[in-house]
């Protein structure tokens, strides 16, 4: 299969070629279906006899060229219906009457705040003209109209709030929300992504409109992707903010599979400086070797990392309602169990030579000695609590009592 792509340097565009090469490439094996033999990029800066060629070959068109803030509103007509027309006649020329799938936009309703968009009105001209143009050629269009799109590589200061929200705040920069309730629908680049692919291999989803509500309908004239989110303004900044403060935190936000604020984090960090990428954590150092809390977590407890020097031993405490997963990655090492109120104590040979997670019980005091004398022993520790001073649940007791 070959495939047109028009206004591949976009934000859509770029996601798509880099979707489509992934597969062409034997890199995305998720879609066993699909062959992809050429993928064709075509965006403002391309020679424009390309076009010829590329519309000849074409199997697949994604229309995705578009003019979203032009310097005059009479080039919103001329960069979204005028293009649009010169590819169609160009597709009829070769009697190429490939599927071709119109990117437009919920403003293309001309309801509600969009009534009166010259964005809007030129993007309903493009659908109207490629409904005309599959009526008269039999080709099958799939026009989308898209709510607001945000994901990776979405320009800032554009026409993405959310790109604009999330490389301000990564950035220390302020932002301005004049309106906090105002409600968005968003669909995150991934998401269209997986409706772009489907409608490659004739599974698109198709719908009518009743204003911007979508009506699902198998033979609707519209199509649209099915996985979108809704929400506010404010929502969006409460939750950058708390990603922003993370290294300093430790917090992990929850961010259930498909959530939006998975999709969202995801995003904001696309948008770090090179200064942000890495951060420092503080380690508690001793003459034993050191303690460093990594990961705190809202119900799931925290993960930590501690460094034991040769010949050291660690621990040599107990916890009613605590409990852990010690892990050793690097060294050898032993722990010991030891059930309070008991004799009987259970012991683990543990190295990183062959990793396992060893429970640390409640109620049996428990330790890590490094038997090296040469190595380091490093452990990852999961606790199922964040470390509380002011309840610290943790008890001095010696493993190995002395008579």
């Amino acid at each position: 299969m070959k495939i047109l792509i028009t206004g591949a340097k976009g934000f859509v565009g770029r996601n798509l070629c880099c979707a489509l090469r992934n597969i062409k490439e034997g890199k995305d094996r998720t879609r066993p279906a699909l062959h992809i033999e050429e993928v064709f990029e075509y965006d403002i800066d391309t020679d424009p006899a390309l076009l010829t060629p590329y519309c000849q070959e074409a199997d697949f068109v994604f229309n995705l060229a578009g003019v979203n803030r032009p310097k005059d509103p009479e080039e919103f007509m001329k960069g979204n219906f005028g293009f649009a027309t010169t590819l169609l006649n160009t597709l009829k020329e070769f009697g190429n009457t490939c599927p071709i799938m119109l990117s437009s936009s919920q403003q293309a309703s001309l309801t509600g705040r969009f009534g009166n968009s010259e964005y809007g009105r030129s993007k309903k001209a493009g659908e109207d003209l490629f409904l005309d143009y599959a009526a008269a050629t039999g080709a099958q269009v799939l026009i989308y109209r898209f709510p607001n799109l945000f994901g990776k590589w979405c320009r800032p200061n554009y026409n993405s709030a959310v790109a604009t929200f999330c490389n301000n705040i990564a950035n220390d920069l302020p932002i301005q929300v004049n309106d906090p309730s105002v409600e968005l629908e968003l669909l995150y680049i991934d998401d269209l992504m997986q409706e772009m692919l489907d409608a490659l291999e004739g599974k698109a989803h198709r719908c009518e409109f009743e204003g911007l509500e979508v009506l699902p309908l198998s033979n609707g004239r519209y199509c649209y992707a099915p996985i979108t989110h809704k929400a506010t303004l404010g929502e969006i900044v409460e939750l950058l903010n708390v990603f922003h403060e993370q290294p300093k935190t430790l917090m992990m936000p929850e961010i259930p599979d498909n959530s939006f604020a998975k999709k969202l984090y995801s995003t904001y960090l696309s948008y770090l400086p090179k200064e942000k990428v890495a951060f420092p954590l503080k380690m508690n150092i001793d003459a034993r070797g050191s303690f460093t809390e990594l990961l705190h977590t809202p119900h799931c407890g925290q993960v930590s990392i501690n460094i034991s020097k040769p010949g050291i031993t660690k621990g040599e405490h107990w916890h009613n309602t605590k409990w852990e997963f010690f892990i050793v990655v690097a060294g050898h090492g032993l722990i010991q169990e030891r059930k309070i109120g008991t004799d009987e104590i259970i012991e683990f040979e543990v190295s990183g030579d062959n990793i396992q997670a060893v429970h640390m019980l409640p109620g049996y005091t428990h330790n890590i000695i490094n038997l090296s004398e040469t190595e380091n022993l490093v452990t990852v520790m999961w606790a199922n609590e964040i470390f509380n001073p002011n309840h610290p649940d943790t008890f001095g007791e010696l493993v190995a009592q002395q008579d």
